[in-house]
């Protein structure tokens, strides 16, 4: 559209603030900027002021494009609303976790996979924060030498648990995590299902999968908690189904879409210097043959939730990615 799009954001959390920073950092083509929430009240959202409106189906009136956070009310918001705002004409990319194993709802990472948007049908699910930046890291490698086996260790950072997270490292609140997080790390993100894993841990293996492909992939994730403010690291352990010397792996990762690398084997990003930045950073590569490991660092409210997010509005748009 030549004048731009009306945009809504469903949420004024953590997520809902990024979301709005990375529209206006990315200049996408905006005619009218909404944000809503549960309840109507002035907030501050990127440094912006907003006259939050009430989250109803009749918000939804003349929008283009509704982002859902997927801090207010993560679990069933866009269950109740994403129809309603389909129905009256706009495209809903949702944060939360309802909709990204559904066959009929592509689930997108756009350096990876934005053929998937074709035939979306109104709905796309925006992936969970620790899949996002592994699937980058690890396409590159899939193309050039396959894939069979995955065993990815994270170290996710308190905002991943949105202001509450934030709230227990600051100032100690008890009621967000099983245990105390400050000084801590804490092997159990979500439920525990009977298969031992937790929901974050089968949601970056069944999401992987999805999003590579790849539906037979073995994905053994051990996610844990630690006492950084925002940044998700990843220890990634992968076996290949042919074999890869240390220069051909450099390479493809140095060439990958989305992938921040140096090549240097001293070199390696950290939370605390991949915080703010949309980029997935990459080091401590190493080479066995068919096994490959390296070190995977990237801010989780950014590539992890609102920069992908609004990558996908602009593949849908045919804005730059």
């Amino acid at each position: 559209m030549a004048d731009g799009y009306t945009v809504a954001v469903v949420g004024a959390g953590m997520v809902g603030d990024r979301l709005v920073a990375e529209l206006r950092r990315r200049e996408f083509p905006l005619k009218e900027l909404r944000v809503l929430a549960r309840s109507a009240r002035r907030s501050v959202l990127a440094g912006e002021e907003f006259e939050v409106g009430v989250a109803g189906p009749e918000a939804f009136e003349g929008v283009d494009i509704a982002f859902f956070a997927g801090t207010e009310g993560e679990k069933g918001a866009a269950v109740q609303l994403a129809r309603e705002a389909i129905a009256r004409g706009a495209t809903v990319i949702d944060n939360g976790s309802d909709f990204r194993l559904d066959p009929e709802v592509p689930l997108v990472v756009p350096e990876v996979n934005a053929d998937a948007l074709k035939g979306h049908g109104g709905l796309v699910a925006n992936p969970n924060c620790s899949t996002s930046q592994m699937v980058v890291t690890l396409a590159p490698l899939a193309r050039e030498f396959g894939l069979r086996k995955v065993v990815v260790s994270t170290y996710q950072a308190v905002s991943g648990s949105g202001r509450g997270g934030v709230d227990a490292l600051e100032n100690g609140r008890e009621d967000v995590y099983p245990k105390p997080i400050l000084g801590n790390a804490i092997p159990l993100i979500g439920g525990v299902g009977e298969d031992g894993y937790t929901s974050e841990e089968t949601k970056m293996r069944e999401e992987s999968r999805k999003i590579l492909g790849l539906p037979d992939l073995e994905v053994y994730a051990t996610a844990v908690r630690i006492p950084v403010h925002t940044g998700h690291s990843e220890s990634i352990y992968i076996e290949t189904e042919r074999e890869a010397t240390l220069p051909e792996v450099l390479d493809a990762l140095r060439d990958a879409p989305g992938v921040v690398f140096s090549g240097e084997a001293d070199d390696f990003p950290t939370p605390l210097e991949a915080a703010g930045d949309p980029g997935t950073f990459v080091g401590r590569v190493r080479v066995e043959g068919d096994r490959v490991q390296y070190w995977c660092v990237s801010d989780n409210l950014l590539k992890g939730a609102a920069t992908n997010a609004v990558q996908i509005a602009e593949s849908l748009v045919g804005a730059r990615v």
